[in-house]
């Protein structure tokens, strides 16, 4: 019984050390949808991210994270108090905004794919995101792009003004 558990706990030991716990040092996120039918964006910042990966067993690996919609700029203030309003992000209830990783996949070279819930104003909706891991030396930098659809998350009504198709751009650095 002892040998039993000493390779139990051999093995759960190798798993564990095989991944790193990785720390933000550097966020960019950012989003563009059309209004009027002219591009127009921002960015949100606050992100806090808990992030254990491991490129060759992406399988095992796991993401997560949130960001302060309250820190949501589009270098407009009437419009960034409109959008933090309860006609769209509703700040007030609901704060953060949050993606967990349920499936990670390497597809070819620095390229992988995840499977992310997606909550925005407690509305979750499954979203693939592919992105980018680049490693060098001790720092990392995630890169991916993604769409939503705003009004599948209660963001805005539906209307000819603003396009419901939000491209979301991510691009973060971190050490091991």
């Amino acid at each position: 019984m002892k040998i039993f558990s000493l390779i139990i706990l051999f093995i759960i030991t190798n798993c564990a050390l095989a991944q790193t716990k990785q720390t933000v040092t550097k966020a960019n996120i950012t989003f563009s949808v059309k209004n009027l039918g002219i591009a127009t964006g921002g960015s949100i910042g606050g992100l806090q991210a808990d992030i254990v990966f491991d490129k060759d067993k992406p399988e095992s690996s796991s993401i997560q994270g949130s960001v302060d919609v309250s820190a949501i700029s589009t270098d407009n203030d009437m419009r960034d108090t409109h959008l933090k309003s309860a006609d769209y992000f509703d700040v007030a209830q609901y704060p953060k905004m949050t993606m967990k990783s349920v499936a990670i996949k390497h597809k070819s070279g620095n390229n992988y794919a995840g499977t992310f819930n997606v909550t925005i104003k407690d509305k979750t909706k499954l979203i693939d995101v592919p992105f980018t891991y680049t490693l060098n030396g001790t720092t990392a930098e995630y890169k991916g792009s993604f769409k939503i659809l705003r009004t599948d998350f209660g963001i805005g009504d539906k209307g000819l003004v603003l396009g419901n198709d939000v491209t979301v751009s991510i691009d973060i650095q971190t050490t091991q």
